[in-house]
């Protein structure tokens, strides 16, 4: 039988999330808004998953994640389960020597701080 990973969502996100608008389609979640995992859950889909959790000390909440062993991720709506994914942020690019956005060389830059001086 399968299992899902559940991943609580922090209690001062979960206020923001339930009183924002519902979307459609896959929901964009950031792993800094969860806990780490709390338990595992043995079923057959999520929702036999929402039923297993329903009447224990710990039933699943608007905002929280499943994750199935293949991956998938769901995320509990007033709604139902729809299909999330994970936002992880972005690397910032290290500046290189020679990067045109980074260059203080050269006729740009230049003509930039000649630009700015004329302006003073």
């Amino acid at each position: 039988m399968p299992s899902y990973r559940v991943f609580r969502m922090k209690d001062h996100v979960r206020q923001s999330f339930r009183w924002a608008a519902h979307t459609l389609g896959q929901a964009n979640v950031k792993p800094r808004d969860y806990m780490e995992q709390e338990q595992t859950v043995e079923a057959s889909s999520p929702y036999a998953a929402w039923m297993q959790c329903k009447d224990t000390d710990a039933p699943l909440d608007v905002g929280d994640l499943l994750q199935s062993e293949a991956g998938g991720l769901y995320i509990y709506k007033y709604v139902g389960f729809e299909d999330a994914r994970w936002v992880l942020p972005e690397a910032k690019a290290e500046s290189r020597p020679g990067d045109k956005a980074n260059d203080k060389s050269g006729p740009a830059h230049a003509e930039q701080e000649h630009a700015a001086a004329a302006t003073n």
